[in-house]
């Protein structure tokens, strides 16, 4: 096994979908799925294996995933990418079959069918399904809930079907076209989430099936429901209007760029393409550039629609590509960008954990980073952050990075004690003497670095603790946020210069993490500080509450929005006496409605 799946095996996401395998060559040579990637991929590195299965885990060289939303889309997506790629690998079904779909027909009376053939005849197509039998299974209570005919023009009297609820035999009884239309649209609603109320009526007849002890009749209507489960998944994978389609995702993330496409051919997906860079202007722009290099440099097939998320703009696009570029509202079609863009996260994150695991990513990061600054390099890096809203529930935290990498039984959190409000320079103030006269006092470890989120007042606080209090010299930086709150430069020095590093640089990266780590680590202090204290604020004045039932309260209710939708009764059930829950009752939907006239 090489270096580079070691790192990947690591990262892979315990989700369904399809993995493929790929030689020295980039050849895929397996195609497969997998309820849970991570178990299943993993599983051909570990343990022993059978002869053939040892010689494919031989030449892989590397492999590739793609994350679907349900093990049954990974089994369709598994089929497309066989059929398209034809791996040596891979059992290749003789007989080609497709998978059935559930069809209505256009006739002057629609029949429902299940079909494996779909053909642009204006009927109607839901699926494809990989379940035969669930399908069938559907069809029968569609048949039982929706009497669509079953008998030809040539029917004379009632067919069986009829008397047991099943047709309405038009042709016997020259029903309406149009009243038979309703059914038909009954059905279609079926497939347009009306099944939901179909599941809800079927799971309570089979509850009541089962206090009347008829387990027989529950047992089939728990078939009838896990058939419809089955079937009704909502299926992205195969698309039933035949259409060759391209659909982008992305995903930005510290100052990266991950476009994902599928390739849709004949209604099916059949091929995927990632392509990862850094960018330099607004996302959706940059995203933009992409779309149209993408088929103008690479010369890629440019197919009948092109689909890409809602919030960027299309019409540059159309007017260059001279297709429909869409931007699917619902349904299927928004699934499929959602896919893509998910896929593009996904791939974004494994690059940067992938880093992260390198030398470079670490030490070399570390070592470039002191030759900017002009300092040796910083192998213990301790940052702090303040964070407060309007001044209230003030609090810090710090973080330490050892070896590029977070070294989380450092971290420290603080309330602050002295600092008015948001002064946010009395509180660094305050952090830095409190962490480092404790480093003094009890021979604790200095850091090579001290790191403040923050601009050149709350650096300038640090040093005049550090140098003039404590007597301490340790490199101090800043690091800066532009107006979109994300890591701007570095700045040091005596006159707290900007340091330039290149934006993908690893030496960047690490700042970044850290700054991203320290604001994460002290707004979650924050937000849980504020959470107690107004849980404690508003039951505080309530009299017979003391610590003791307050506990009691938040134990059984988990939170203030539950007590509050207590009733009385409820209340008292934890042990309060009625005239407390009464008064907490009563206060409690008086602030309620005092907050909703503000």
């Amino acid at each position: 096994m090489n270096e580079q799946i070691r790192h990947k095996l690591a990262l892979l996401p315990d989700q369904p979908g399809c993995y493929l395998m790929k030689d020295k060559n980039g050849t895929i040579i397996y195609v497969g799925k997998a309820k849970i990637l991570k178990n299943r991929v993993r599983s051909y590195f570990t343990g022993s294996h059978d002869t053939k299965t040892e010689r494919l885990v031989q030449e892989i060289n590397d492999f590739e995933y793609v994350v679907t939303e349900s093990n049954t889309e990974a089994l369709l997506l598994e089929i497309n990418l066989i059929q398209k790629n034809k791996p040596k690998y891979n059992i290749m079904l003789k007989d080609d079959k497709s998978y059935p779909f559930i069809k209505v027909t256009k006739e002057r009376y629609p029949r429902l069918i299940i079909t494996r053939k779909v053909l642009k005849d204006g009927a109607l197509y839901f699926g494809p399904y990989p379940d035969v039998r669930a399908a069938n299974e559907t069809k029968k209570v569609l048949d039982r809930l929706f009497p669509l005919r079953k008998c030809g023009p040539s029917q004379k009297r009632p067919c069986l079907y009829y008397h047991l609820g099943q047709c309405v035999c038009p042709y016997v009884h020259d029903t309406d076209p149009k009243e038979y239309q309703k059914i038909v649209d009954q059905v279609k609603h079926f497939f347009h989430d009306g099944h939901v109320d179909i599941l809800k009526d079927l799971q309570e007849k089979m509850a009541a099936a089962i206090d009347t002890l008829s387990f027989e009749r529950a047992a089939e209507l728990r078939d009838q429901i896990q058939a419809i489960d089955t079937v009704m998944i909502r299926q992205k994978m195969t698309l039933t209007d035949l259409m060759d389609r391209d659909v982008f995702g992305y995903s930005v993330d510290k100052g990266w760029m991950c476009v994902q496409v599928f390739f849709i051919r004949q209604g099916k997906l059949i091929e995927r393409e990632v392509s990862l860079f850094p960018f330099y202007n607004e996302a959706e722009e940059d995203f933009l550039t992409f779309v149209g290099q993408f088929y103008q440099k690479n010369e890629h097939f440019i197919p009948k629609e092109v689909f890409i998320p809602q919030h960027i703009e299309a019409e540059p696009l159309e007017a260059l590509l001279a297709t429909k570029v869409l931007q699917p509202q619902r349904g299927d079609k928004k699934k499929l960008v959602d896919l893509a863009t998910k896929n593009a996260h996904i791939a974004l994150a494994q690059k940067f954990a992938l880093i992260e695991r390198t030398e470079e990513r670490t030490i070399g990061a570390i070592d470039r980073l002191g030759e900017a600054m002009g300092i040796p390099a910083p192998y213990r890096i301790e940052a702090f952050d303040n964070s407060h809203i309007m001044g209230t529930d003030p609090v810090s935290a710090m973080v330490v990075f050892v070896d590029g990498k977070p070294f989380k039984d450092d971290y420290r959190k603080y309330k602050i004690r002295t600092a008015q409000g948001g002064d946010d320079y009395g509180s660094m103030q305050e952090v830095i003497y409190r962490r480092y006269s404790r480093v003094l006092k009890e021979s604790l470890p200095f850091p090579d670095l001290i790191v403040i989120d923050g601009g050149k007042a709350q650096v300038g606080a640090a040093q005049e603790v550090l140098h003039d209090q404590l007597g301490i010299d340790i490199p101090v930086a800043g690091l800066v946020k532009n107006n979109k709150h994300k890591t701007s430069e570095l700045i040091f020095g005596e006159f707290l210069d900007p340091i330039h590093l290149e934006r993908n640089s690893v030496e960047f990266f690490l700042l970044q993490r850290i700054q991203d780590e320290v604001h994460r680590f002290a707004i979650t202090f924050h937000r849980q500080l504020r959470s107690k204290n107004s849980f404690a604020s508003r039951l505080d004045d309530i009299a017979g509450l003391g610590p003791k039932r307050k506990k009691e309260l938040l134990k059984q209710f988990k939170s203030l929005k539950k007590i509050e939708e207590a009733t009385i009764e409820e209340l008292q059930q934890v042990g309060l006496p009625r005239p407390v829950a009464e008064t907490l009752y009563q206060t409690l939907h008086a602030q309620k409605a005092t907050d909703k006239q503000e």
